[in-house]
């Protein structure tokens, strides 16, 4: 018999708003929510991207953003995925009864990825995906991983992402985020057996 998940003790919700001479930035977000997503970038695959995290990992997620996407891309990708791991951290909290650890395979035709994360406190990105194609549609197939080291750097975890096989970029990444978003959901999960404890031998996270 599978043991329920406990739904957490307070909402974990988060605001940040982030504001510099390149971007400015508001992301909204309940973990616990349901996947409805509220998404403006002005980069239209990426907005499709961060859908994915919402829908497959049940957050409700609301991002407004604008940037200097007459230079290029990657300032208003780079500040999403920072401001998204700060409001990431704040929603957290004090990791009280957190499952911690989080891993996905997902699977898009001939496209196959593999994302593991920690919410170890220690921010550390390996990523290994060797997209077939440089641009997808109109959005850089490099700042994929600008995003990823933007969350890492400010959630406060260590993220594996692997694509294993793919020859299609928009599969590739659309593989990548998904996995990436049915990790985040399973490592955000309240652990029945372990509520009220912080899931670290050191006694903090």
């Amino acid at each position: 018999m599978t043991t329920p998940t406990l739904a957490p003790s307070a909402p974990r919700t988060a605001e940040v708003s982030r504001n510099t001479a390149e971007t400015q930035i508001t992301v909204k977000l309940n973990l616990d929510g349901t996947g409805q997503a509220n998404l403006s970038t002005g980069i239209g695959f990426f907005d499709h991207m961060l859908d994915q995290i919402a829908r497959h990992g049940l957050i409700d997620l609301d991002i407004q953003a604008k940037g200097d996407l007459h230079i290029d891309g990657h300032h208003t990708v780079e500040d999403v995925g920072i401001t998204f791991g700060q409001a990431v951290a704040k929603a957290v909290g004090d990791k009280k009864g957190l499952r911690r650890y989080g891993h996905a395979y997902v699977p898009l035709d001939e496209a196959l990825s593999r994302v593991v994360v920690d919410f170890s406190g220690r921010p550390g990105l390996e990523m290994h995906v060797p997209f077939k194609s440089g641009m997808i549609g109109t959005f850089d197939s490099q700042l994929a991983y600008e995003f990823f080291q933007g969350f890492v750097n400010h959630a406060f975890v260590t993220l594996h992402i692997d694509n294993l096989k793919g020859e299609n970029a928009h599969h590739q990444a659309e593989t990548v985020f998904k996995a990436f978003a049915r990790a985040l959901r399973m490592a955000l999960e309240i652990d029945p057996r372990s509520a009220g404890v912080i899931p670290s031998t050191k006694g903090s996270l």
